[in-house]
């Protein structure tokens, strides 16, 4: 399998290419430049390249009452090849060395491949909302 390499996005070009990856994933809630250089601030953002190609990233919102939340991102030209298995292992890792002992992912329910790969993964589904027009987001949890 490919070896991804992981950045933390402190300039502009590398916030932009976070930004990108989460837009192209859940565009029923884009986010601005200054959103995400906001975000950087209070969450742990990572972006993912295969060599100099752009292919994900990730977010990990620290522990709150011992449960954090971690969400892997991969464009959909780059699934199915164990990136976001790399990505979400990284985060997790990360969660629980900030002392994350549950585990949470959200995934719009449009993305069927995130809802997938989140269940592969052991998630079960502890909440769902909506948001905006047809907007459903799910809300899974490790047992």
């Amino acid at each position: 399998m490919p070896t991804l390499r992981f950045e933390q996005p402190h300039d502009d070009s590398k916030l932009e290419d976070w930004r990108y990856v989460h837009n192209e994933i859940i565009p029923a809630d884009p986010l601005s430049l200054d959103d995400v250089r906001e975000r950087v601030a209070r969450h742990r953002l990572e972006v993912a390249y295969l060599g100099e190609v752009l292919v994900g990233c990730s977010t990990v919102r620290p522990p709150r009452d011992g449960t954090a939340t971690v969400i892997a991102r991969v464009l959909p030209g780059h699934r199915g090849r164990g990136f976001g298995g790399q990505l979400y292992d990284r985060g997790a890792e990360l969660a629980r060395r900030l002392g994350a002992e549950v585990i949470e992912t959200i995934v719009l329910g449009a993305n069927e491949d995130g809802l997938r790969f989140a269940q592969r993964r052991g998630f079960v589904e502890v909440d769902r909302y909506v948001a905006g027009v047809d907007e459903v987001w799910h809300t899974l949890r490790l047992p």
